[in-house]
């Protein structure tokens, strides 16, 4: 029997239903991903498997005892009390007397203590707290710290602990990886493949669905569609659906044309004889009528201004200090024209003060940082503090008022251009505390993509979007001729969008490295773990890992990348050579010695570039023998 079950579910907001009629079980051991655009009823299916909200009709059949837990895709933020008590919160009334007690603790009140400790052991509770101190220790969390204190992403490890005291059955997750660092991923990935639990979870980060799904269902104009296949698979046979469907649509609207035209002739078709053909005319127009169209995909474009200069920003030994906390610590780091910068570490370790430090939002304590000519910036705030919530979407993207946007020069109508970011004219209208997570995220990409730009800087851009907008948004950073500075725990976006990261090894410092988040993970598992951290002595470099003969999709992405990347540097290099060559430059300070810095950087990094060219190739050689 499988552990839950919906059996014709449906449920409308008003208007057309969300969920129509859908039928759908879970088994123990399954490891199920529920994919779908933003909008189509994934957080609404969850909380109806929760038992959170009803459906208007079908019913929910669990099998007896189930235990489900359910970890929301937003998080409480105003929760008062220590992390003990908000996790023990979460095994029930055992739990809530543990976190009652851990709150008297230091209050010296003996007589309600005395009494909590005798309720806690009819309660069998000690056995509770056994649980709760296993969690938080896996967890990697401090009960004794204030929940109030934490950051968005400690706070969610926080409610994914409190799911997992209860000891479930069955563990929902939407969105699991909103706010949350890589090493915080990467152990959740560990825990639930170590753990054996049945579990039932959306998200849009592609690295966690493929390494945790067992089965993949997709939620598609209120009907499921099940896919027991991996991620790759499920891509080529949804795009097998779609044109299928395609085609029936098409035979089946040229075969209603017809019907129509023969209908239209009069007389014959009133016969006795033709009632049965009048008949099956009406149901394909009642088919017709019932038919759900796919929704528009997004479609976006960014406006890019006159290009900067060769040298974008330049930090040599930039320190900044929180008291006596040094949160960036001796940053060395050239960033040129077209360069595309991932930053990584876990939360609260500096990234954003980074790119703050970087912008000149604030100033170094220690060290320079040198910004280039020309610099046109646009920067996308992970709390969406330039959306005013209160203001409709429409005033939100053309805070001047009026009815028109520029995007590269060209007018547009605002109800135009926010349908090419899926909004419709009534949603247009609406204010933004209204919207989802992902329409938010939508909203500020339309709203960032108006300003000429040829520097973006982009914090934690893929929280809440689609996998489709995401891929979309993907493609779109592809052809974006500036330079793109980007903070993201989404790992396959990280490999798809940057060429180097900047990744946090501790105390402070920062250190670059070439490539995406794979090409990293790839760098350090060939080092000593002495070697990751800055002060480490250089060693001698190993030989080259057996590969598979074999370019990846990722190499297959990179090799066809190179030329162009090269081409770039190329020019850049030809630029500051020509600079170098007129004697008038020579009269500006410091002029001499920056140019051959940057000449040098360059030369490394084309360098590089044809080194890991000519390696690609060499793969795909052997490949060919």
């Amino acid at each position: 029997m499988a552990l839950l079950s919906l059996h014709n579910i449906s449920i409308a907001f008003g208007g057309t239903p969300l969920l129509d009629n859908i039928s759908f079980e879970i088994n123990k051991g399954q490891r199920i991903c529920i994919l779908g655009r933003n909008g189509t009823g994934k957080s609404t299916m969850m909380k109806i498997i929760a038992g959170i909200n009803a459906p208007d009709s079908g019913e929910v059949i669990k099998e007896t005892g189930t235990r489900i837990a359910y970890l929301p895709q937003e998080i409480p933020e105003n929760v008062a009390g220590t992390v003990y008590q908000t996790v023990a919160g979460g095994a029930g009334p055992a739990g809530e007397l543990l976190a009652e007690l851990n709150s008297l603790q230091s209050s010296g009140e003996r007589e309600k203590t005395t009494q909590l400790h005798q309720s806690i052991s009819e309660a069998d509770g000690w056995q509770v707290q056994n649980v709760i101190e296993r969690v938080l220790s896996l967890s990697g969390l401090d009960g004794h710290a204030e929940y109030s204190s934490l950051s968005g992403g400690i706070k969610r490890r926080v409610f994914l602990a409190r799911a997992l005291v209860k000891e479930p059955d069955l563990l929902l997750l939407d969105e699991p990886t909103n706010h949350l660092d890589i090493e915080s991923i990467s152990w959740l990935e560990s825990f639930i493949l170590s753990s054996g639990i049945t579990l039932c979870f959306v998200t849009h980060d592609r690295k966690l669905l493929k390494r945790l799904a067992t089965r993949i269902v997709e939620l598609d104009r209120g009907i499921i569609f099940d896919w027991s296949c991996d991620y790759a698979t499920f891509l080529e046979r949804k795009q097998a659906l779609l044109d299928a469907e395609e085609k029936a649509w098409e035979l089946f609207d040229k075969k209603l044309s017809q019907e129509e035209i023969w209908l239209r002739k009069g007389i014959k078709a009133r016969r006795t004889r033709n009632e049965g053909r009048v008949r099956a005319l009406k149901r394909m127009r009642h088919e017709r009528s019932l038919r759900r169209q796919r929704s528009a995909t997004a479609s976006m474009e960014i406006s890019e201004a006159q290009r900067s200069g060769v040298k974008v920003l330049d930090a040599r030994q930039a320190s900044f200090y929180y008291g006596n906390r040094a949160i960036i610590r001796d940053l060395n780091i050239t960033i040129s024209r077209g360069d595309r910068i991932g930053i990584i570490g876990p939360n609260g370790c500096g990234k954003t003060t980074l790119l703050n430090l970087l912008l000149g939002n604030i100033s170094p304590d220690q060290g320079t940082i040198e910004r280039g000519t020309n610099l046109q910036t646009v920067y996308f705030d992970q709390h969406r503090a330039v959306l005013d919530p209160q203001k409709t979407v429409w005033e939100n993207v053309a805070p001047g008022g009026g009815d028109t946007v520029f995007v590269n020069n060209s007018p547009r109508h605002v109800i135009s251009y926010l349908r090419d970011f899926l909004f419709t004219s009534d949603r247009a209208n609406s204010p933004v505390k209204q919207l989802s997570g992902g329409e938010r995220n939508r909203l500020m990409l339309a709203r960032m993509f108006t300003t000429p730009s040829n520097l973006l800087v982009l914090d934690e851009p893929t929280n809440d979007l689609d996998t489709e907008t995401l891929e979309l948004l993907e493609d779109l950073l592809g052809s974006y001729s500036g330079t793109i500075l980007v903070v993201s725990h989404d790992r396959e976006f990280l490999n798809n969008v940057v060429t180097s990261l900047l990744a946090y090894e501790g105390d402070g410092f920062f250190k670059e490295f070439i490539g995406g988040y794979d090409d990293l993970q790839e760098q350090l598992a060939t080092q000593k773990p002495a070697e990751t951290f800055k002060k480490a002595k250089p060693q001698k470099e190993s030989p080259p890992s057996q590969r598979k003969q074999k370019r990846t999709f990722r190499e297959e992405q990179e090799f066809k990348a190179l030329p162009g990347q090269i081409e770039n540097w190329e020019n850049q290099l030809n630029e500051i050579t020509s600079s170098m060559a007129d004697p008038q430059n020579y009269k500006k300070a410091g002029f001499a010695a920056d140019s051959a810095r940057l000449s040098k950087e360059l030369q490394e990094k084309i360098e590089a570039a044809y080194k890991r060219w000519e390696e690609l190739e060499e793969i795909e050689k052997a490949n060919n023998k």
